[in-house]
């Protein structure tokens, strides 16, 4: 049985455990509200975005352009962001569990299947591996901006364009809620053919549209931007899962506190009880010794 020292201090380090993750939970809480914001007001660009393409997809044929083009996949980059730092439950865990199903997936189907990491625990989890990172993007979480991400995607579709990998694919924790987040592996490049819109699907004619300098033109500039747009969605969405995962991750650890601090509580006053009904046992025992 314990000493009630050791219980005590048991209690105290329990205490002063339970007075960080509450602080860490509070903090994420704050930053939750700025990545939420952030993100919802992203989401809307994104998809209007999408709805323009869809537009000038009736107009132009997409084919036509080369990060549309689909040709046989040998090579296949795969992008996964996780944190840089850890205490966030199985954030980056379930992020690193899709990437190794990915490759075990096709592990045969494809010649090669390069992987690119950003934020340091997915980097740290697959060396552990003994898997070759082609690329690490350090610290791009610290200061996130749209020019970072424009940046990213530029280098991506340079590659595609090159024909050094024949697709792309981004692994990222999806935002649904500050206590719910989903994996999701979104195909980045080439860019999937959007659907038509509900006017082209019911047979009527589409409002025509002057464009300038041209169709093409058009269809250019904005091609890269919306892959850009994706990889910024990508990295808010990520942002905004972790400072929530790391709010419910550190709410259950207070929470936890408490209950080991009222486990141990009780078994402190048990066994300071124990010792002083030996301590009385001892003295009567002693007293009947000298009757």
């Amino acid at each position: 049985m314990p000493s009630l020292k050791a219980i005590r201090n048991r209690i105290r380090t329990v205490k002063s455990t339970q007075q960080i993750t509450r602080a860490m939970k509070m903090v994420a809480a704050a930053r939750l509200r700025r990545a939420q914001e952030a993100i919802l007001s992203a989401r809307p660009y994104v998809q209007r975005m999408e709805d323009v393409l869809r537009d000038l997809a009736t107009r132009v044929d997409l084919a036509a352009h080369p990060l549309l083009t689909r040709r046989p996949v040998k090579r296949v980059e795969v992008v996964l962001l996780t944190s840089d730092r850890g205490l966030c439950g199985g954030f980056n865990a379930n992020a690193v569990r899709r990437v190794q199903r990915f490759l075990l997936e096709n592990e045969e189907r494809y010649e090669k299947v390069l992987l690119r990491t950003i934020g340091r625990k997915g980097n740290e989890a697959f060396r552990r591996r003994g898997l070759q990172i082609s690329k690490d993007h350090p610290g791009l979480f610290q200061k996130i901006s749209y020019s970072a991400a424009e940046s990213l995607a530029s280098e991506l579709s340079q590659r595609f364009l090159s024909g050094e990998v024949d697709a792309v694919y981004l692994v990222y924790n999806e935002f649904i809620s500050p206590v719910s987040q989903r994996v999701a592996m979104a195909e980045l490049l080439p860019i999937k053919p959007p659907v038509a819109g509900p006017e082209a699907e019911a047979g009527l004619a589409p409002v025509d549209y002057e464009y300038e300098p041209g169709r093409a033109a058009v269809l250019e500039g904005l091609l890269p931007r919306y892959v850009a747009s994706e990889v910024w969605r990508a990295l808010l969405e990520s942002v905004a899962s972790e400072h929530g995962a790391r709010m419910s991750a550190m709410d259950n650890a207070t929470n936890n506190a408490s209950d080991m601090i009222g486990k141990l509580t009780l078994q402190y006053n048990r066994t300071r009880q124990a010792g002083i009904t030996k301590e009385l046992m001892e003295i009567v025992s002693g007293a009947e010794a000298l009757k």
